[in-house]
């Protein structure tokens, strides 16, 4: 990962679900120090986003696979990346189908409701998958 103009912190976790509330936990504290407006959005986004790419990348399937979590602060906007293993047969998407009360299939739904922008790529290492919030 290269150094962003205003990063909080980065962290690196393994590939499991183990990992979601640690993922979380290290975002609050990081959003926390620095004040950030919109922390609880940040954390429920970033929780969606670390359990996507366990289940769905080679992150949550390879022994040793690993998910980082990127957060930068840029003039008020938030940016996190969340940097997984990728997948050839998974490549992230809104399902059109997405109900509201479902409890599965919501997440880059919620992400796209509540993040002023969003986004992914693959790189040579993986896939990144990053959100955007706005500061208010």
């Amino acid at each position: 990962m290269t150094m962003t103009p205003g990063l909080l912190g980065q962290g690196e976790f393994p590939g499991e679900l183990s990992s979601v509330p640690k993922a979380r936990r290290y975002v609050r504290d990081l959003l926390d120090a620095a004040g950030h407006a919109q922390a609880d959005d940040a954390l429920l986004l970033v929780s969606e986003l670390v359990a996507n790419a366990v289940r769905h990348s080679d992150s949550g399937r390879r022994p040793g696979g690993q998910v980082h979590v990127a957060v930068a602060n840029c003039d008020g906007t938030l940016h996190i990346d969340v940097i997984d293993a990728g997948s050839p047969e998974h490549r992230p998407s809104l399902r059109a189908d997405t109900c509201i009360g479902s409890c599965t299939g919501r997440g880059l739904w919620l992400v796209d409701e509540i993040a002023s922008a969003w986004g992914w790529h693959d790189t040579p290492a993986g896939r990144v998958v990053w959100f955007q919030l706005t500061g208010q």
